[in-house]
């Protein structure tokens, strides 16, 4: 079931994935200045599944793989970019607890870097030169094997998602840091979940966070 786009702000709220699905998902609107040369993403998410999920999928009209946060398994992230990709390895991945995730990348010298619940990983060469050119079509839930589509079941995320962000920059280590303890920080500048347009496809419901514990109070 397709629901019609909706612009709203879901502070306190998350997309829950009950489901193994391969259809379930969230599709983003989401006005984008071209070509994109750097990217940063931050999201929380919360799973109890250990096979492979997709955790933020960015496609374009050329390139499925465009930017891509991945974990084939327990204690894996795999970035791409451009098709390109790096396994992440020694980073937390809490099973059934709140994980706090940001992921920077900029095409000039290719310098890209995964943190985690506060820990960041090496710094990595990943995508030097590529830049996203033509309407992203980024989604939640599923990873596109093809513009827009091609979702198996077997990638597909199950578990809650909140908090997702995504800037056409590389953020500070101190705004990644402000995010990961749920302080203040300066929203993303293309998707901003505090003012978020999205549509809903298949099994996904929004739901109370309760990442936050003051919230409760």
């Amino acid at each position: 079931m397709l629901h019609s786009t909706v612009s709203t702000d879901l502070s306190e709220k998350v997309f829950t994935f009950p489901l193994d699905s391969g259809t379930a998902n969230v599709k983003f609107t989401a006005n984008v200045e071209q070509p994109m040369t750097a990217l940063t993403v931050c999201m929380r998410f919360h799973s109890t599944k250990t096979r492979a999920q997709s955790l933020f999928s960015l496609a374009i009209p050329s390139e499925s793989n465009a930017f891509l946060l991945y974990k084939p398994s327990v204690g894996v992230y795999r970035l791409h970019v451009k098709g390109a990709a790096l396994d992440i390895n020694g980073l937390p991945d809490e099973t059934g607890e709140w994980n706090s995730v940001c992921w920077t990348w900029d095409s000039t010298d290719g310098l890209t870097t995964l943190w985690v619940n506060g820990k960041r990983s090496a710094r990595k060469i990943l995508g030097r030169a590529a830049t996203f050119t033509g309407s992203p079509s980024i989604i939640l839930g599923q990873d596109q094997d093809s513009y827009g589509g091609g979702f198996d079941p077997n990638q597909s995320f199950s578990g809650d998602i909140t908090d997702v962000h995504l800037w056409n920059r590389v953020i500070s280590p101190c705004e990644i840091r402000f995010f990961m303890e749920g302080n203040a920080f300066t929203p993303g500048n293309i998707l901003n979940w505090n003012n978020l347009q999205y549509t809903i496809s298949g099994t996904v419901h929004v739901e109370k966070s309760d990442f936050d514990k003051l919230s409760c109070y």
